[in-house]
């Protein structure tokens, strides 16, 4: 069983940065993939990044401007955003599954999920 907590949300102009952040409780947090996903009102959750031990990936849409980073010793993991833009608004949630190698994208392939944290990028 895996606790998830985000925070670091909150109101950013476009073109400014935040870095989120997903503490997590429960044993063997390194035996975790951990992801992280979106979700704008009246749109599907959408994948935005994951790390497992082989490394990480991207949705295309944040390449070279959101990097996802962990820390087993403190059981966390980050998203590092830079070069906001209006359409990254959403809330943004931490979701792990159990997992060394496998590279997820879809919500259904995790089983442990955040309660969220809002991101609003004015223009």
């Amino acid at each position: 069983q895996v606790q998830l907590v985000e925070s670091g949300g909150g109101l950013v102009q476009a073109g400014g940065s935040l870095r989120l952040s997903c503490a997590a409780s429960g044993r063997t947090f390194n035996s975790y993939t951990m992801g992280w996903f979106r979700q704008a009102p009246g749109k599907e959750r959408e994948f935005v990044a994951g790390i497992n031990w082989s490394g990480t990936y991207y949705v295309d849409s944040v390449k070279g401007r959101f990097t996802i980073s962990r820390d087993n010793a403190k059981e966390t993991v980050y998203l590092q955003m830079i070069g906001l833009k209006s359409e990254d608004t959403a809330v943004y949630y931490c979701a792990a599954v159990m997992s060394l190698y496998s590279a997820p994208r879809a919500a259904r392939e995790y089983d442990y999920w955040g309660q969220g944290t809002q991101v609003t990028v004015s223009s």
